[in-house]
Order: structure tokens, then C-alpha cells, then sequence
């Protein structure tokens, strides 16, 4: 596997072959297939659906008078309701095939693929019967099922399911932002308290200090100075004015307050700068830790930045890390990124929130303690098994959990962790049912269809290593497969490292410019986006990826010429999601195509650039 300092072992040899050949089978019995081989059984599957479905509606109240489907008014000579309906549905039927072919093994550009039939099944069940998990009241069935889904991504992530909490989102992003709601809801009871003992003592107030101080030292100065909930509301910034409540800080330490920061990683999602600016923190709020020379966090520059933030009187709302970052598939390293937050929490009492975006690479940790394990680097399997020591994490089953858009999550070990601020809804509390969960979650009315998608796959395929651990196994060994076949056949092909199923390259020639390298490869980019066979993306690597790119370069002798203003690395993006990858016959045909057009637009790209 790539990354590896020494070739597998025939053991781990042998676990992956393994793994592969159940993914195989996962994939051939759970999957529609890349051309429909199991249409049969997903046809059986929701007519058995569908008539149960019925069978539940016309057997619910039989005493009731039955409703004449006929619209009331229809004349003669116009159209039935009915007709209409089937004639634009053949419509937007004819209007969708014009979609890309996202279930396709040659599309490999995003993070999209075929849905699984669970995941299929289990959506279509949950629209038919109650889409709508707004409360336990109105959705007896969905929120039970939701919470079973929840444990199960939880026991996947390494959280324990018994304990841990969380709620399904419609997506990554604002699972993201239920993250920093509730980091927030924390500091700020933290910083709260010790403003108001600042206040009434006169001692003065270190707002880095306090606003890390941990549960258990903040009940015990509530208790110390009999602090009630209306003192607290009275200095907190999210229950009171903001601005007063920074200034009243500015005051009782001497120095002037200019807020929390996040410490997010420069391979970070877009949705951070979002949640800063819909906080309120200000886009200055986001301190962006460099990246080192494989593009994960940078260890150094993280500690570098928590010292600003102490020097500077500035509380640390959450360090956010990345397993499965968007643009290259990187994993942070967790592991050693908690062992230093571990150090500081036992030497100085500093309790930071820590935050695993695991949006697209949460399910690689399906592939822990099992045969499927030898496909992960032992950085990147470290750094899996880490994520049990985060805070929160958020994942999406839309992603590599193969369920239909949109099902994002967000989890929590701990009730403690998950709390967050109420809202009153008296429609919605109903104490009795349990139902308190449903005022504190971002967005109000949620789906269920995305909790019945990831239930059914967790009591279908699994989600261990003898599920989706198999499966997630195969698609990093496709990408390996990939790599070294274009890497073989294709000199130019400069690979970034890869942690998952992700793989990125530039086209340089040794000795090349960056700038000159940027142009071919932008040129071979712009033609597969109008290639018929296969479709990639692109991104560019960055200032944050200042050390990566160095990397790259010195492997090839290149040159950077920032002062030409190229504007960072680009590079080609490949995602090897797709299950129908794992199938040899699938490879063997695809993959000589694939290098064949890759040739061919290197070709005409030096053309033009001798042109």
C-alpha cells in the first residue's frame, strides 16, 4: 500500500486478498450493480414495500369512507389527474437520464457513487411511512430508529454505543456546526462563571484559563459561590449582549478581549469559515494550522498557534481535525494531536474541545480490528482509532455509507458533550416520550429517511470489518491499483501521498516548472470534462500546503515559480468509492481505458504547449 516503508507481509497479504473477496460479494448482493445486474431484486424488494405499505394504509382505520381519487370538477374531454401525473413523471424521467452517471465505475471525480440497496430500501420505506423525525410524538417509530442508527455509527466510529449521543443531520456541514453549537454552549458556561467570580472578588480573570477549566471545576465554584443559572445567563455572551459581556472580560483582565478562535487544519472543509461567519466569530476567528510535507496537520504549527492563543488572552473554541479530508483523502493525526491535548490537559487543567470531521473518511474506521486493517498504513490506522478520544465527530452516510443525499451525522461520547441550549416548543415537549432531544438540534423538522438508510445497512451489510471494513478495504486497494498502473505507464504522473481512496496527481516532467506542469495538467483536466468514458476532478493545493508541495517538487527536481503567479499545485483528483471497483474484470477492462485517454490528452496537451 502506498505509504508503507516496507512491502505487506504475506499474512497482511493474505487479509487483504480476503477482504477483497467479500467485498466482491458485499458488493454483488447489496449493490443495484454497474449495469443493474440486481434489478430484479431491488424491483422484488420495493413491490414487497410497496404492498406492504398499502396493505398498512387500507387495513389503518377500515371503518373509514373510502376517497374518490377523481378530482372533483373534472369535465369531459380534459385530462385525468392521473394522466398528467404519469405523463410529466415520464417527463422528468426523460429530463433526469441527462444527469451524470454517478453509479458508474468510470466516474470517479467526486465524492458520489452508487447507493446500496439497504441504503435504497431503507430511504424509500422511511418516505413512504414518515419522513419527517420531528419529535417522538409524531415519529414513534423513526426517532427509535434513528437512535439504533446512531449507536451503531457510534460502536463503528469507537464511541461506546450505550453511552454515546447524537442525531442525524442533513449533512456534513451542519452536523459541523452542531459541533461548534455545542463547544460553545460549554466555553461559555466556563467563562461565565469565572467572569462573575472575577467580578464579585476582584481577582483577575485569565480568559484562556477559564474558559478550559472542565466541568468539574466549574461545579465546584458554582457550589463555592451559590451560582445560580440567572447569574450565569447575566454573564454569559450567547444568553446576554455580546458586546457587553466582551467588554465586562476586557475589564476584569486587564487586557482587551477580541474573542475565541478555531484551530482548524488548512485541508479543512468550507464549512468552518461558514460556521464562523453564522456564529458571529468573524472569518478572523479561523486560525488555519499548516500542513506538513504528506498534507495532515502539522504538530508544530498546532502547538505554535495554542501559545498565540495563550499569550493573547484568546480561548480555544474547538481544534478541529480531518480523517478523510475533501480534496485528498488525508487523515489527520489524531493520535499524537490528543496525546499533546492529553500533556496540557494533565499539566495545566486545559480542557479543549476536539472535533474529528469525518464527514467523508468516518467509515474507514469499519476496518479496525479486523483482516481488513492491512490496507491502512499504521499512521492512518492510529489515527482511525483515535477518533474514540474526540469530543464529537461528524460523519456521511451519503458518502462512503453508499445512503441516498441527504444523511449526515453528528456524534457525541456523552450526554455531558451533547448538551446544548433548549428552545421553547410546547407543541414538541412532551417530557414523558423523552422528547427534549428535539428542541436542541440546529435544524428543527429532520428527515428520517436518512436514519432508516443507515439502519438498514448496519443490520444488513454491517458495519465492522466483516462488513463495510471489507468493503472499504477494496476501494484503497483500488486505488493503489490506480496508482500503480497509471504510475507505471505514465512518467509524468506525480502522486500525492494517499491515506484512503483518494488519489491526486500532477503531470511534471523532472527538472519542470510548476508553472508549466500546472498548464499541462490543466490542459488534461479540461479534456476529461468533456470525455464520454470517464469523468475526474481537479483542486489546487495551496499556501496551507506549502510543505506537500515542496515535497512533490523535490521528487521530481521542479521548480517553483510562485513569483509567476501560478497559484499553488494543481492537481487531478480521482475517488475510488465506487464498490463495482473491487470486481477483477471490472479493473482489467477499465484501467488500460483509463490510461489509454490519459495518454492521449498528454499528448495533445504538449502539442499545444509547443504550438
Amino acid at each position: 500500500m502506498a505509504g508503507r516503508a516496507n512491502p505487506l507481509s504475506a499474512r497482511e497479504a493474505y487479509d487483504v486478498a480476503m477482504s477483497t473477496d467479500l467485498a466482491r460479494e458485499i458488493a454483488r448482493t447489496y449493490f443495484p450493480g454497474a449495469r443493474s445486474e440486481n434489478e430484479g431484486r431491488l424491483r422484488g424488494e420495493m413491490d414487497a414495500t410497496l404492498d406492504h405499505w398499502f396493505r398498512w394504509r387500507s387495513a389503518r382505520f377500515e371503518d373509514s369512507a373510502p376517497v374518490d381519487p377523481q378530482p372533483v370538477g373534472a369535465t369531459a374531454g380534459a385530462p385525468r389527474a392521473d394522466d398528467r401525473l404519469g405523463q410529466r413523471l415520464l417527463a422528468l424521467c426523460d429530463a433526469m437520464t441527462a444527469e451524470t452517471p454517478t453509479f458508474s465505475p468510470r466516474y470517479i471525480a467526486h465524492m458520489k457513487s452508487d447507493l446500496s440497496l439497504p441504503g435504497l430500501l431503507g430511504w424509500f420505506a422511511a418516505m413512504l411511512h414518515n419522513p419527517n423525525n420531528s419529535s417522538r410524538d409524531a415519529s414513534r417509530a423513526g426517532t427509535v430508529i434513528e437512535t439504533q442508527a446512531i449507536a451503531a455509527l457510534a460502536d463503528m466510529l469507537g464511541y461506546d454505543p450505550a453511552r454515546a449521543q447524537g442525531h442525524f443531520t442533513s449533512g456534513g456541514t451542519v452536523a459541523n456546526f452542531e459541533a461548534v453549537w455545542r463547544a460553545r454552549y460549554r466555553l461559555d458556561h466556563w467563562l461565565a462563571l469565572a467572569l462573575h467570580v472575577a467580578e464579585t472578588t476582584g481577582a483577575r480573570l485569565d480568559p484562556f484559563a477559564a474558559a478550559h477549566m472542565g466541568w468539574a471545576r466549574f461545579r465546584d465554584l458554582c457550589a463555592t459561590h451559590a451560582v445560580s443559572d440567572d447569574v450565569l445567563k447575566a454573564c454569559s455572551a450567547a444568553a446576554s449582549n455580546p458586546g457587553d459581556i466582551w467588554r465586562r472580560i476586557s475589564r476584569a483582565s486587564g487586557q482587551d478581549y477580541k474573542g475565541p478562535v478555531m484551530l482548524v487544519p488548512g485541508n479543512r472543509h468550507y464549512s468552518w469559515s461558514k460556521s464562523a461567519n453564522i456564529f458571529g466569530l468573524g472569518g478572523e476567528a479561523i486560525w488555519s494550522i499548516a500542513l506538513d510535507a504528506s498534507g495532515r496537520l502539522d504538530l508544530t504549527d498546532f502547538q505554535r498557534l495554542v501559545a498565540r492563543a495563550e499569550a493573547e488572552g484568546r480561548p480555544i473554541l474547538m481544534v478541529v481535525a480531518v480523517a478523510g479530508a475533501t480534496e485528498t483523502g488525508a487523515v489527520d493525526p489524531l493520535d499524537r494531536l490528543y496525546d499533546r491535548m492529553d500533556d496540557w490537559q494533565t499539566e495545566r487543567g486545559w480542557r479543549i474541545w476536539r472535533h474529528v470531521d469525518a464527514a467523508y473518511g468516518g467509515f474507514l474506521g469499519a476496518m479496525l480490528d479486523g483482516p481488513s486493517e492491512a490496507a491502512l498504513t499504521s499512521e492512518t490506522a492510529a489515527a482511525l482509532r483515535a477518533m474514540r478520544r474526540s469530543d464529537s465527530i461528524t460523519i456521511d452516510p451519503h458518502k462512503l455509507g453508499y445512503v441516498p443525499y441527504a444523511c449526515g451525522a453528528f456524534l457525541a461520547p456523552d450526554a455531558e458533550r451533547y448538551a446544548v441550549s433548549a428552545f421553547d416548543a410546547p407543541y414538541l415537549d412532551r417530557p414523558e416520550l423523552g422528547d427534549g432531544k428535539w428542541t436542541s438540534t440546529l435544524e428543527g423538522s429532520r428527515s428520517a429517511a436518512g436514519a432508516a438508510a443507515t439502519w438498514l445497512t448496519a443490520e444488513t451489510i454491517g458495519l465492522a470489518a466483516d462488513g463495510f471494513g471489507a468493503l472499504m478495504a477494496a476501494t484503497l486497494d483500488a486505488r493503489q491499483a490506480f496508482q500503480t498502473a497509471v504510475r507505471d505507464a505514465v512518467p509524468e504522473a506525480r502522486f500525492l501521498p494517499a491515506d484512503s481512496n483518494i488519489a491526486c496527481f500532477s503531470l511534471a516532467r523532472t527538472g519542470e516548472a510548476l508553472s508549466r506542469s500546472n498548464a499541462r495538467t490543466g490542459a488534461v483536466f479540461d479534456h476529461f470534462q468533456t470525455s464520454p468514458d470517464f469523468a475526474v476532478s481537479k483542486t489546487t493545493l495551496g499556501r496551507d500546503n506549502a510543505a506537500l508541495m515542496a515535497s512533490v517538487l523535490a521528487g521530481h527536481d521542479g521548480r517553483d515559480d510562485a513569483a509567476d503567479g501560478h497559484g499553488g499545485m494543481l492537481v487531478i483528483r480521482c475517488v475510488f468509492m465506487n464498490p463495482y471497483w473491487s470486481e477483477p474484470s471490472v479493473r482489467q477492462d477499465l484501467l488500460p481505458r483509463f490510461i489509454k485517454e490519459l495518454r492521449q490528452a498528454l499528448a495533445d496537451a504538449d502539442r499545444a504547449q509547443v504550438a
